[in-house]
């Protein structure tokens, strides 16, 4: 089966811009804990406001919130790359109306990316923001981990360059209001990279931080902590 779809919630165009991470991760088995669905409280009620994309992008962690070693990379310009999906019918059910911009869509984003040089290694983590209703970012965010997930293995062509993909659903820190995470492994010619994602819903903010495992785990409650703060 062949799909062309953009990036959901821009984890391949992540993996293929991240340096060789270390494949190296601990990972936990998955444990499903019954969530509460949020419930339409009214058009009064914060869940069911956006924040503004400026705002959004004041709560992003900085360079001095990460500390010693981190560098802000500058923002790519959107390349209108050939991405075909191959094996997950899955993503193929979401692809055309992700990258159309469709109900998955979100109405307010702001991201940054960050590569950390301990002087022997550089490593990369981003952090994406997004802000709509909360029913709609809680529908959203799972529509697309279950695709993702759902697809234990499958393949990205981007511009004819084959990219072996594999997912690993991982227990998500119980932390805001509902957790998603992932484990995904990027393997080319010439390189494996590792990527652990996982998005927090905290009221009407949706905070995914993908990266390497290592600085995902680090950085997860910091940047929760900064989401948060500014209510």
């Amino acid at each position: 089966m062949r799909i062309r779809i953009a990036a959901i919630l821009g984890t391949t165009a992540l993996a293929l811009a991240l340096p060789a991470c270390s494949p190296g991760a601990t990972t936990q088995p998955v444990t499903k804990a019954p969530v509460a669905r949020p419930q339409d409280q009214g058009s009064d009620d914060s869940n069911n406001r956006s924040l503004s994309s400026a705002a959004l992008a004041a709560r992003l962690l900085t360079d001095h919130d990460l500390g010693d070693g981190y560098t802000l990379q500058p923002e790519i310009p959107t390349r209108h790359n050939e991405v075909t999906v191959l094996g997950c019918p899955a993503l193929g059910e979401l692809g055309d109306e992700a990258a159309m911009g469709g109900s998955l869509g979100f109405s307010r984003q702001a991201k940054s990316s960050f590569v950390h040089d301990d002087g022997s290694s550089s490593r990369e983590v981003s952090e994406e923001l997004y802000s709509d209703t909360a029913e709609k970012l809680s529908t959203g965010a799972e529509k697309i981990f279950d695709a993702m997930i759902g697809c234990p293995a499958y393949q990205v062509l981007v511009d004819g360059t084959a990219i072996d993909v594999t997912t690993q659903e991982l227990a998500a820190p119980q932390l805001g209001d509902e957790q998603w995470s992932q484990l995904l492994t990027f393997v080319t010619s010439r390189r494996t990279t590792t990527v652990k994602q996982t998005a927090i819903r905290t009221d009407n903010v949706l905070l995914v931080l993908s990266g390497s495992p290592t600085l995902v785990e680090l950085h997860l409650d910091r940047a929760l902590a900064k989401v948060t703060a500014a209510r």
